[in-house]
């Protein structure tokens, strides 16, 4: 399978029983969601994963999925206030309650102070939606209930379309991060970004504490979709983030949104998750809705590198199974996906890198090599060549721990850590690993790229390209 599965891991999977089941059914990638916890928490659910990968031979990425600021109202002086289409509330600061009408407790000054007429606020999860009707003199907020709805204490609260002053990185999450990056994870997810800048702020963090994990962007609100070339720019890794992005987006509209991003995704050779019910009926069944699995593989066929199960496999009664489904479907898409494939050029306004990538693709095509192995410290060559997706697999040789678990989110590539790097010529490592390699017979042909500097030149990038015939 070239697709990439994500699993969540929660009670119903934090087990090294089912998390050996899980690795043994296709996932590569495991998400430790930290809005259910700290670090702590998840100190001996890192301990099996190290272990099983050991034990199996198999790289997993532990993914850190940071909380973010999840806009929330105060607890409520009542129970439930019980909301018909049409009414009035008013919102504001924590303890400016008045017997005028009910009132929701709200402690982010900085977004009532942005409020202004016909502004959309959602609660709930969609559930509950409301307009902006005057922000009054005192400080209070009066909004008009655009439907029936029941608002309790600390219900979540969405602004579509509207950005906002808060970061994507609270105290919390700083300190989540910190204490991942000891515990050694291998790549962080941020929640809720908006901006450039909330990317380079997890960025500096990373390289604070001396490490160089990927970046995985959450794409959940508009102002990020707005500026995504700016934001693919930075990070490493996107994530179509469908239940917080359905709410600031029109329902409607997310499918072509969808396929608007893994398309900008591709043509920037940086992978792309698609996230949120993806086989939600599997938490009770046993097997998915035909909806479902048409929503799995339409992702692979739009071009994804990555599908992910939350609910699923965190609290699902069939983890194990979920995935297996999961599995199936995709590689069902991608024997069409296969059919399909024409490669293409790369853009004239794309470097060197895309080219040899590029041609390292046809080359596999034009004498039908068993592969494409790539060598690189980065790994960012075998991503290119993952990026124009090629129906052969692409082995991912890298001497940097660090890349190889990056390696995973890629689409078609088998990450290759490289031990023994008492050979200097990278092309050399690659002959030397495709020689020993049992899945390659005599007289196979594999494409290689490489990186070859002269002697005494620093410089590690691709710079070759070489049929081998083994």
């Amino acid at each position: 399978m070239r697709t990439k599965i994500v699993a969540t891991i929660g009670p119903a999977s934090d087990n090294k029983e089912t998390l050996k089941k899980l690795i043994e059914a296709g996932v590569r990638i495991f998400r430790l969601n930290f809005s259910h916890g700290d670090a702590s928490r998840f100190v001996d659910i890192i301990r099996f994963i190290r272990e099983l990968e050991a034990e199996l031979h198999i790289p997993v990425t532990i993914m850190q999925d940071l909380s973010g600021p999840k806009i929330r109202l105060g607890n409520l002086s009542v129970a439930s206030i019980e909301v018909a289409k049409n009414d009035t509330i008013l919102l504001g600061p924590i303890g400016a309650a008045t017997d005028e009408m009910p009132y929701l407790p709200f402690d982010y000054p900085e977004i009532l102070e942005s409020l202004v007429c016909d502004d959309r606020l959602v609660l709930a999860d969609g559930g509950l939606q409301f307009t902006v009707v005057e922000r009054r003199s005192d400080g209070l907020v009066l909004l008009k209930a655009a439907n029936n709805g029941i608002v309790t204490s600390r219900k979540g609260l969405a602004l579509p379309g509207k950005a906002t002053k808060i970061a994507a990185l609270t105290a919390k999450d700083k300190k989540d991060l910190a204490d991942g990056l000891i515990l050694g994870v291998d790549a962080v997810a941020i929640s809720y970004v908006q901006t450039p800048d909330d990317v380079r702020e997890a960025k500096n963090i990373i390289m604070a504490a001396s490490k160089n994990i990927p970046v995985v962007v959450k794409l959940e609100r508009r102002a990020a979709v707005d500026r995504l070339q700016e934001i693919l720019r930075e990070t490493d890794v996107v994530m179509v983030a469908r239940g917080d992005l359905g709410i600031e987006c029109p329902m409607q509209e997310l499918p072509a949104l969808q396929k608007r991003i893994i398309r900008a995704c591709n043509a920037a050779s940086k992978p792309v998750i698609v996230a949120t019910q993806m086989l939600l009926s599997m938490v009770n069944n046993p097997v998915p809705t035909r909806a479902e699995t048409t929503d799995v593989a339409n992702a692979v066929l739009d071009g994804a590198d990555c599908v992910m199960l939350s609910e699923e496999t965190a609290m699902g009664n069939y983890p194990v199974e979920t995935v297996e489904f999961m599995r199936q479907i995709a590689i069902e898409a991608e024997k069409l996906l296969l059919e399909q494939h024409v490669l293409k050029e790369p853009d004239e306004d794309k470097g060197i890198e895309e080219y040899l990538a590029y041609s390292a693709c046809l080359l596999a095509k034009k004498t039908s090599a068993k592969a494409i192995v790539s060598h690189s410290m980065s790994g960012a060559s075998a991503r290119l060549v993952s990026a124009r997706r090629s129906p052969q697999i692409v082995y991912g040789l890298t001497p940097e721990a660090e890349a190889v678990k990056h390696l995973n989110f890629s689409w078609g590539v088998q990450p290759v850590y490289i031990s023994d790097i008492t050979e200097s010529s990278h092309l050399r490592r690659v002959e030397r690993f495709i020689e020993k390699a049992p899945q390659f017979q005599p007289d196979d042909t594999i494409i290689i790229t490489a990186g070859q500097p002269k002697q005494g030149d620093q410089r590690r990038g691709t710079n070759l390209v070489k049929i081998y015939r083994k």
